[in-house]
């Protein structure tokens, strides 16, 4: 009971964080957004550190830091297969392949479920994909660009379950310190990066101009700080759960983060939930509730 509740909180303060991050990407640019929340997530899991929630090893270290890679990769093609687009379709299809890599690595790797697990994964399963689903008007048929970088997020976000699962348990939060400080020093590598191409460009056509800070740079400034602190609170769920319970629900139930997304949506920006998102969240309840009596 414990785990599906740990999993579902979790996933519902993923949404809140990519809710965040979202409203910071309308006013600065989503890798700049990145780079900000891996630093402010990294000060808060500090501080929690600093309390002696955690102890150094060279596995916690190894693992972490191989997990922040992956995290990396997994925002990266995330973002670029939803620019590409359609994102009702890759949005699902990164969430459920998210669910079924951890999922899968669980089952072959210990993890036991009588017939009543196995139909709430299922269940599960679906519901990762109905709450997923984001309604377009005109929405054709993805790419296989766009395909393929939505499987290969999805992948590199189950991976990042898996690095951390194999974290000693006596770890705490260091795991997560290494992912966030890799996850940070490469997303400001390839800000820098970005930033040094535009100059280049710029020079030579016109003369380069400093704009003004402005209110809305510094509104996504504050919503970045945010999301990365809500994030690493989630990672820290997450951690939790993976300890308590098994990998595979906990690969599952997390992959449902689009439901805290919509439902912030709809709340705070009077944003509309489709009837199969209401499904969706509904089965999710249903297939937790499941996995608990499982």
């Amino acid at each position: 009971m414990l785990t599906a509740t740990i999993g579902l909180l979790g996933a519902i303060v993923y949404g809140a964080a990519d809710f965040l991050g979202g409203l910071a990407s309308k006013r600065i640019s989503p890798v700049r957004v990145t780079a900000i929340a891996a630093v402010s997530g990294l000060v808060g899991l500090l501080v929690v550190l600093a309390f002696g929630f955690g102890r150094w090893s060279v596995e916690a270290v190894l693992w972490g830091a191989l997990s922040g890679v992956s995290g990396a990769l997994a925002i990266s093609l995330l973002y670029a297969c939803l620019a590409i687009g359609p994102m009702s379709i890759l949005s699902p299809l990164t969430a459920v392949v998210s669910a079924i890599v951890p999922m899968t690595w669980g089952l072959t790797t210990g993890d036991t479920f009588g017939a009543l697990g196995f139909v709430a994964l299922g269940l599960a399963l679906v519901a990762v994909v109905l709450v997923g689903f984001v309604p377009e008007k005109g929405a054709v048929r993805p790419s296989l660009r766009g395909v393929l970088m939505a499987i290969g997020s999805g992948a590199m976000i189950g991976v990042f379950i898996i690095l951390i699962d194999q974290t000693p348990a006596d770890s705490g939060v260091v795991p997560l310190v290494m992912n966030r400080s890799v996850n940070a020093a490469l997303m400001f590598a390839t800000a820098l990066v970005l930033w040094l191409l535009s100059r280049r460009r710029t020079v030579g056509t016109r003369p380069l101009r400093t704009a003004p800070p402005t209110s809305g740079w510094r509104a996504g400034l504050t919503l970045a700080i945010a999301c990365g602190i809500i994030d690493a609170l989630a990672n820290t769920l997450l951690l939790i759960g993976i300890r308590i319970g098994d990998l595979s629900v906990m690969g599952v139930l997390t992959a449902m983060y689009p439901a805290g997304t919509i439902l912030l949506a709809a709340v705070v920006l009077k944003e509309r939930i489709a009837p199969v998102q209401w499904l969706g969240l509904v089965l999710a309840l249903v297939a937790a509730g499941m996995l608990a009596l499982a």
